[in-house]
């Protein structure tokens, strides 16, 4: 079984160690320019952080993880400390997001016109289990899902890198499923005084819920406002492109993480000041869009996508429109988060 990673225990790596205890938390909003940073640090170190996923959290779940994990078989020593003591001491608004974030981290000297570049360096689950929820009015199917009265979680256990979704009644066998961890909420602060809302994502990152941001990957944000002001959360096990019920297999993560700067006269960061976030794997360059309407947030992608071909690697725009057509996938990032994604898979391979 996985090791239970309460606050403070296990892996914590060289670099600062930022638990997600209550004064290190945003719970439904993120931060912004008016807020004092938890921790500071230099461009190019590392940090490890707790993460917290909110279900379990939520009141259609109870308020009371240590209860809504024991009647699916949890013991309370396996419910995490941080959780417990988050819904005893903090409350969220009445229309907030439902998202725990940690930070702000500052990046000491980053400023706006450069990127933020936030490289996953390791990702280690604190729990052996997640939640899969679908609630009335959201997922992709709110008028047809839930089909009972009531918000519908279901308990999936994680064991040897498979997520467990227990038989149900008219099933033949357990489900299971790779797991690929990763963070759906990794972002900046917004200028002002006015904290967003933790659901729809946008320029300054937030629930991009991209399934390509596991370890080996970066994200790149244009940053906002002076210190960037990072922070991350939403964390997750494993996530289909779409994420249609609502949420994927949502679960409290340990992540290690490099922040970097990038000068403002860095190609992706000529791109990603026009067009919002953009994504680096071993394997491809992902520029996103984001729209409310998908059919717009695609679009926005293939924007994105001639402009990034265009300023990294001398494209014309036709040739580069040819290109996407022929040789990139567009695949649905999620359509659960009232400002939809797409993103496009640009592979690195066919320019060297």
């Amino acid at each position: 079984m996985l090791e239970i990673l309460q606050p403070g225990v296990g892996p914590h790596g060289d670099g600062p160690y930022l638990p997600a205890d209550p004064r290190h938390v945003f719970w439904g909003v993120l931060p912004c320019e008016a807020d004092r940073p938890v921790l500071s640090i230099d461009s190019g170190d590392e940090v490890t952080i707790d993460t917290l996923s909110h279900e379990g959290l939520l009141d259609d779940q109870g308020s009371d993880p240590a209860a809504f994990f024991a009647s699916h078989g949890v013991p309370r020593e396996q419910v995490l400390d941080d959780a417990v003591a988050l819904v005893a001491t903090r409350q969220r608004g009445a229309d907030d997001g439902p998202h725990v974030v940690t930070g702000p981290i500052e990046v000491r000297g980053a400023e706006p016109g450069e990127l933020l570049a936030i490289d996953v360096l390791e990702t280690i689950p604190r729990v052996p289990y997640g939640v899969i929820s679908n609630r009335h009015g959201r997922g992709a199917l709110p008028g047809e899902f839930p089909r009972g009265e009531t918000n519908v979680s279901v308990f999936a256990a994680a064991r040897d890198g498979q997520g467990w979704v227990p038989r149900v009644a008219g099933g033949d066998a357990d489900v299971h499923f790779p797991l690929d961890p990763f963070l759906g909420i990794m972002g900046v602060a917004v200028a002002g005084d006015t904290r967003p809302h933790s659901v729809p994502p946008g320029r300054h990152g937030g629930n991009i819920d991209v399934k390509l941001l596991t370890v080996g990957s970066t994200l790149y944000l244009p940053v906002q406002v002076a210190g960037a002001l990072a922070f991350v959360g939403d964390p997750h096990f494993a996530q289909g492109d779409g994420e249609v019920a609502l949420t994927a297999m949502e679960a409290s993560l340990r992540v290690r993480l490099r922040f970097r700067r990038v000068h403002s006269d860095h190609p992706l960061a000529r791109v990603a000041r026009r067009h919002g976030p953009i994504i680096e794997t071993p394997e491809f360059l992902v520029p996103t869009g984001m729209d409310a309407d998908l059919g717009e947030a695609n679009r926005s992608a293939v924007r994105a996508a001639i402009d990034l071909l265009s300023e990294v690697h001398g494209m014309d725009p036709e040739h580069a429109f040819a290109y996407l057509s022929a040789a990139t996938d567009f695949n649905i990032s999620q359509v659960v988060d009232r400002v939809t994604g797409v993103h496009a898979r640009i592979r690195k391979a066919d320019f060297q």
